[in-house]
């Protein structure tokens, strides 16, 4: 993730591509799989975690929250350290710590353990993530790099689910900690190829003072708005650990603004965040990322608590789920630049408003599969249409110095909105999401929350996106 044009042009060898382009880039793939995976990994796999390690209704969703606050909160700051210190030193370093504290999430004893070893991965990722997708914008040039980046954007469309399916199939196995240890060996072998693949680049000349406070309030403002967004869900709207955060987080937001405006040479330039259709393209990955994970979180409680399905189980109900994803990311994928955005967001989100409302309606008797399946593959197949609306808005027409920058601020959008659905279901379906007081209204009501903001978002993000279309040969950057 690079701020410069140096970012652009490379290394000045355009020309002649290096031969081993293609092997960096599936390195670079695997990587940011990893990291898409552990978003989601240890939902399914959270029912056996819990009962391990004895974590209550207030710690569990921090099992999936803590990577993702650190994650979300250290993006723009990892983009920056790669600008400084180097694109494949800060690679290789986040990947060495993510490495780490994946063995120190299988090895856990007890919650405390496993939470902080959670926050060190999201660490690393926040690193490894931006980094890595400016060593793909110095590598490729060209048509080139518009198929690189279309791979590491179906990267981000099918890591969540994969995630999901992976960590069943782990948990039934040999237990819940083989999901973190399987991070282990090709961490460490995607470590060994980096050194010898990925050309170390040139640091950048930062003109000017870095803005180190820039950076520390971007990373404390999101963290603020994170942590009292996950501890509303665990612990209650009405908590200190909410009701302090959240204003703590606000307050940095307006600090952030006006010290932004008058550095000299901001970590992100406020009018570039103003204009429509990054506003729009944020809106819109905040919603969908919220509302998928949310779902990801809620259908695998249900299945393993309410219905008895097993983790392996919970897991293969996920595939059909990755595959629609998959076919809806195609389908759209061509749909912007022929009718624009807003019609693809109004239709994306009353598809998932309608699988929600599908979902609100659980019985929770034996038949649980096909009550369910239906409706969340339709809502997942909605909402993976708004990642490309997020992604092709907010990138669209973007200046090459602002590309990484850009690409930044729509994955802290999508970690905002992974946190903030967790939270706004958790919170909704209370005691529903415990083992020992397990009830089916609180899934139907989390549903029907979903259901109520789809149609919501349905309706105000056409008015918020540009009511223009895409062009069709610029590069689409994606989580």
């Amino acid at each position: 993730m690079s701020h410069s044009p140096a970012a652009h042009h490379g290394h000045g060898h355009g020309a002649s591509p290096a031969p081993g382009r293609w092997r960096v880039l599936a390195l670079l793939c695997l990587a940011q799989f990893m990291v898409i995976l552990d978003v989601t990994v240890a939902n399914v796999a959270l029912p056996s975690i819990g009962a391990d390690l004895g974590l209550g209704r207030a710690a569990l969703p921090w099992v999936v929250s803590a990577y993702t606050l650190v994650f979300g909160g250290f993006l723009l700051l990892g983009g920056r350290l790669s600008d400084i210190v180097g694109r494949r030193t800060t690679f290789a370093v986040g990947l060495a710590v993510f490495t780490a504290a994946s063995l120190a999430c299988g090895l856990a004893v007890d919650g405390a353990m496993l939470i902080a070893a959670r926050l060190a991965q999201g660490a690393g990722a926040a690193l490894l993530s931006p980094a890595a997708l400016s060593i793909i914008t110095t590598t490729f040039h060209g048509a080139d790099r518009n198929k690189a980046l279309g791979a590491w954007a179906a990267i981000g469309g099918t890591g969540s689910a994969v995630g999901v399916l992976l960590g069943g199939a782990l948990t039934s196995g040999p237990g819940w900690e083989w999901a973190f240890f399987i991070n282990v060996p090709v961490g460490v072998g995607v470590l060994v190829a980096t050194f010898a693949l990925v050309d170390p680049g040139a640091r950048r000349k930062v003109e000017g003072r870095s803005d180190w406070l820039g950076a520390v309030l971007m990373t404390a403002m999101t963290a603020s708005l994170i942590f009292g967004l996950v501890n509303a869900g665990g612990a209650g709207w009405g908590s200190a650990t909410t009701l302090v955060p959240l204003p703590v987080g606000v307050a940095l937001v307006v600090v952030f603004v006006v010290v932004e405006r008058r550095a000299a040479h901001p970590l992100v330039p406020i009018p570039v965040l103003t204009r429509r259709n990054v506003v729009g393209g944020n809106v819109a990955m905040v919603s969908g990322a919220g509302l998928l994970i949310a779902s990801f979180f809620l259908a695998s409680l249900y299945l393993q608590n309410i219905a008895g399905y097993s983790a392996f189980e919970t897991g293969l109900t996920f595939l059909p789920v990755a595959l629609g994803m998959i076919v809806a990311v195609h389908l759209c994928s061509h749909l912007p630049a022929k009718v624009g955005w807003r019609p693809i967001a109004a239709a994306g989100m009353a598809l998932a408003a309608g699988g929600f409302l599908w979902l609100a309606r659980l019985s929770g008797d034996t038949t649980a599969l096909g009550e369910l399946l239906p409706g969340f593959v339709i809502a997942a197949a909605g909402l993976a249409c708004m990642f490309i609306v997020a992604t092709t808005s907010a990138m669209h027409e973007v200046d090459h110095s602002e590309a990484g920058l850009l690409s930044g601020v729509v994955n802290t959008s999508h970690e905002l909105g992974a946190s903030l659905g967790i939270a706004f279901v958790a919170a909704i379906a209370g005691a529903s999401v415990e083992t020992e007081r397990v009830s089916v209204a609180g899934f139907q009501s989390a549903f029907l929350a979903c259901a109520i903001v789809s149609v919501v978002v349905a309706v105000i993000s056409p008015l918020l996106l540009p009511t223009g279309k895409p062009n069709t040969d610029g590069p689409v950057f994606a989580h």
